[in-house]
């Protein structure tokens, strides 16, 4: 999962666009971009976290995007799958419109205190870069939650877990009924469970077409492994699953174990 991608001339397209998720629009749900800062051999995380922390999230915030999600992707915790992915630090931006995307990227460029906060980081020469790649999705939100939520307090706990998952479906068809397993019936055995959505989004524009994703967050390790044994046995689960009209929606399911860098605001 996660090969290169290149998220071509989209800033000159996504201001004229119209999203439609299981009914959502984009004047009703937000969008979300999730970049992968792929590390290679010789990346510079700490320079990246560098950046990220005193310069980007800052400037995102002068353009009223406050809530900024950071993450790390341990080894240790990623272990299980026989190749696990290459180092990244991924980044969670929220906005509030398809406007907003293009509107933030130019700000940026004209954000002096940005630029002076990121010089060490944006002036590296093109043989020294603090990264090899960044790969972006862009997802709109479902009607199951068109809005970002991070529960009270979650940012006082250091021992926070998160999950991100995406799942990917056969074709089209196959991908609008599994948004509409969500939408209808899904979420809800989530909260039951333990399990807790920060985001659910339906992929626009990204290399997993037709997709999914959504980042959840547990107390700990401990509490997700233990939501998703009670999320697998939950009698509505056993009878949602089997509903016909959701055979087969997922193809492929990518699961990544994530830990919140300390500059996070999500």
């Amino acid at each position: 999962m996660f090969e290169r991608y290149g998220w071509v001339g989209i800033l000159l397209v996504v201001g004229a666009m119209t999203f439609r998720s299981a009914g959502a629009t984009a004047e009703e749900a937000e969008l979300y971009e999730v970049r992968h800062y792929l590390l290679g051999d010789d990346g510079d995380e700490a320079a990246l976290d560098a950046f990220l922390k005193d310069a980007l999230i800052p400037a995102l915030a002068r353009q009223g995007i406050e809530t900024v999600g950071a993450f790390a992707y341990p080894r240790s915790m990623n272990s299980k799958p026989k190749d696990p992915l290459p180092p990244r630090v991924i980044l969670v931006i929220p906005y509030a419109s398809a406007s907003q995307v293009a509107s933030v990227a130019a700000a940026l460029q004209k954000d002096e205190a940005y630029r002076a906060a990121g010089k060490g980081y944006l002036d590296r020469e093109h043989d020294d870069l603090a990264f090899d790649r960044i790969e972006s999705e862009l997802l709109v939100a479902m009607d199951c939650m068109k809005k970002m939520s991070v529960p009270p307090g979650t940012l006082d706990n250091t021992d926070r877990v998160y999950e991100f998952r995406l799942y990917e479906s056969a074709n089209e068809r196959l991908g609008t009924a599994k948004v509409d397993m969500f939408n209808n019936g899904e979420v809800p055995i989530f909260l039951d469970c333990g399990i807790q959505p920060i985001f659910i989004g339906e992929s626009l524009i990204g290399p997993y077409r037709p997709s999914l994703s959504y980042l959840t967050v547990y107390e700990n390790d401990a509490a997700r492994i233990e939501a998703w044994k009670a999320f697998r046995v939950h009698p509505d689960w056993q009878v949602l699953k089997q509903e016909s009209k959701y055979a087969n929606t997922v193809s492929r399911i990518d699961k990544l174990i994530l830990k919140p860098k300390p500059y996070s605001k999500m």
